[in-house]
């Protein structure tokens, strides 16, 4: 099926959040990589927002009858998500970002959000930190239970403890739970977080309360971003190619309106990348 004489198209749909909005600094880059791989192969991209994830299941089921694209790329997975059986009961082909190949459905394999994880909390903990806090994104989706999991064992592990507090991937919500966590006494030396945007926002609090940044407190981003290296001082970051995932999943969306199985790919390589945000933990004085 295509939509517009030769030319491909395929649907992505992002659903509306109480944050600043669905087109993040990820999925920017992540559709950056999606157009460079689609466009010289006469593809294109059809990005719709929807209110909530029934509106999402609504708009598939008009494609289909309308025939308006050739294939859908669906993300941010939940429990018991019902999109793909949706989309195959439309007869709609779909591949999902960061499945799992078990399922029977074309997958782009994103990389293991656990590991991920782990490799954060070893450079923080390499720095000497022992008391880590978290911002978390909402806790329906599949990748931030990973990474909960996670930062849990980890720090359990290293005979340490830490506290997650969710957000909502909002700058508002970024700065509230970093409020929360600076709060106490026993206030963590450094703080992760699962997007740059939160990331930024509680680099804010800090200098509201007057920490130094990294000298009294350490923060981690999570994906690279204009925002993380525009920032003063410039965030050091967990990142991932996104850029590469784009491509990929461009590369996984052909192969399916084509009718062929996606070649599998690799997932993308996850490193610490150090800039003036973290530095080693504050010698804490007993009261």
């Amino acid at each position: 099926m295509t939509s517009d004489g030769d030319r491909l198209r395929f649907g992505l749909v992002l659903t509306e959040g109480p944050g600043d909005g669905p087109l993040t600094p990820f999925y920017r880059d992540l559709l950056a990589g999606v157009e460079e791989h689609l466009d010289p192969r006469g593809g294109a991209v059809l990005l719709v927002t929807a209110d909530d994830r029934a509106a999402e299941v609504a708009l598939y089921r008009r494609w289909a009858d309308q025939r308006l694209v050739d294939a859908v790329l669906v993300t941010d997975l939940t429990d018991g998500d019902d999109r793909a059986a949706a989309c195959a009961r439309e007869g709609l082909p779909v591949v999902l970002l960061g499945g799992d190949p078990a399922w029977g459905l074309p997958v782009v394999d994103d990389y293991d959000n656990g590991a991920a994880m782990r490799i954060a909390l070893d450079y923080l903990i390499g720095l000497g930190h022992r008391r880590i806090g978290r911002v978390c994104g909402p806790e329906r989706f599949l990748h931030t239970r990973a990474r909960t999991a996670s930062f849990h064992r980890a720090l359990r592990d290293s005979g340490l403890t830490g506290t997650v507090l969710t957000g909502d991937y909002g700058a508002a919500s970024g700065a509230a739970a970093t409020r929360s966590l600076l709060a106490g006494d026993d206030r963590p030396t450094a703080i992760v977080y699962d997007n740059d945007v939160m990331a930024v926002a509680g680099l804010g609090v800090a200098a509201e309360l007057g920490l130094r940044v990294p000298e009294d407190l350490s923060l981690l981003a999570w994906d690279d971003s204009d925002l993380c290296r525009l920032a003063e001082p410039a965030l050091s970051v967990v990142s991932r190619d996104v850029h590469d995932l784009g491509a990929a999943s461009a590369a996984a969306l052909l192969d399916t309106a084509a009718g062929r199985v996606p070649r599998p790919g690799r997932a993308p390589q996850v490193r610490v990348v150090v800039r003036g945000s973290t530095g080693a933990a504050p010698v804490l004085v007993a009261g």
